[in-house]
């Protein structure tokens, strides 16, 4: 009789207390992020979007901070915020881009994660500020770096691989980059173990007998290009880039995807390089989450034909 009474002391202690955080979660939503959020990309001066944005941080750190088993889903924000929780649930990313006038992209957000010591095995959870610093980066495809210095990017998918050693986090992104060209992203995330810190790149890929910290592809604005987890290949796999002439080989911006495929398989602790991936067959539900972003918007044409950026549009003649 006294274990059922204590049982039941515990859940009527427990339940109010979840659901007063999911309360305050929700209050800080609908009453400072969703206004937040619509004023930030309304804004039409550079200083209004530095406030917004500012104000956005610390109103999404509190809204965190009150949740930090990961419950609340954040729906209203969606469209606008990306949120992403690792299929183990170990962390949680709360990122955005803020697109500029001159065709660039800053990137904003958080990683809030589980840290268990091995000492005592005392679980906490810890938050982590992003710092988008993509543009002081020298030679990124080699740099290992921290949450104080990350390549930002909008991520989609994350993806769990654990060797004896270590866990690793593969994250699939996006980076607008500029007016003439954007890039698709494969990070590795992954943290230190005495401290959970956040480490970005890890040395985990054998691409073409090179061994980057990350992949990054660069490919013209106007074209699209697919990047996604193939679940039945247990594959990374995505469009191959060539350019759009031979005489354009190692500019960029007038690459697109041909059409064919490659990819990377997960092997030895290694990411491995496989060309020619049969991928034709392989539409998956959520093909739609791997677009680029910007394909979402009205009028974009995501035809693998190079357009020059540069070039007006032809104005339609009116018929009387």
């Amino acid at each position: 009789m006294m274990k059922r009474m204590l049982l039941f002391l515990l859940i009527s202690v427990s339940i109010p207390a979840f659901s007063q955080d999911v309360k305050s979660v929700d209050e800080i939503t609908q009453t400072k992020l969703k206004p937040l959020v619509k004023q930030l990309y309304q804004s039409k001066t550079s200083e209004d979007q530095k406030k917004y944005n500012q104000e956005l941080l610390k109103a999404f750190e509190e809204a965190i901070e009150s949740d930090p088993k990961f419950t609340y889903a954040f729906d209203s924000l969606q469209k606008d915020i990306g949120i992403l929780i690792s299929p183990d649930k170990k962390f949680r990313i709360v990122h955005w881009n803020i697109p500029k006038s001159d065709g660039t992209h800053e990137y904003y957000g958080f990683i809030q994660s589980k840290f268990t010591t091995k000492k005592n095995k005392v679980e906490s959870v810890q938050i982590f500020p992003l710092t988008d610093k993509s543009a002081e980066i020298k030679n990124p495809d080699n740099a290992i770096t921290d949450n104080n210095k990350w390549f930002g990017a909008l991520y989609n998918k994350i993806i769990v691989k654990k060797t004896k050693a270590k866990t690793y986090y593969t994250l699939l992104g996006w980076d607008g980059n500029d007016k003439f060209s954007q890039k698709k992203i494969i990070e590795v995330l992954t943290f230190d173990p005495n401290n959970g810190a956040p480490k970005f790149g890890a040395d985990i890929f054998n691409y073409e007998r090179k061994y980057p910290k990350r992949i990054i592809f660069e490919y013209s604005a106007t074209c699209s290009m697919s990047l996604r987890f193939s679940s039945k290949k247990d594959s990374i796999v995505f469009g191959h880039l060539a350019p759009t002439s031979p005489q354009l080989e190692g500019q960029f911006q007038y690459y697109c995807s041909d059409m064919s495929f490659d990819g990377f398989g997960f092997k030895k602790g290694k990411w491995n390089y496989g060309t020619d991936i049969n991928a034709l067959n392989e539409k998956d539900e959520n093909d739609k989450l791997y677009g680029d972003p910007k394909d979402k918007s009205e009028g974009h044409d995501q035809s693998n034909e190079y357009k020059d950026p540069n070039k007006k549009k032809k104005k339609k003649k009116k018929t009387e």
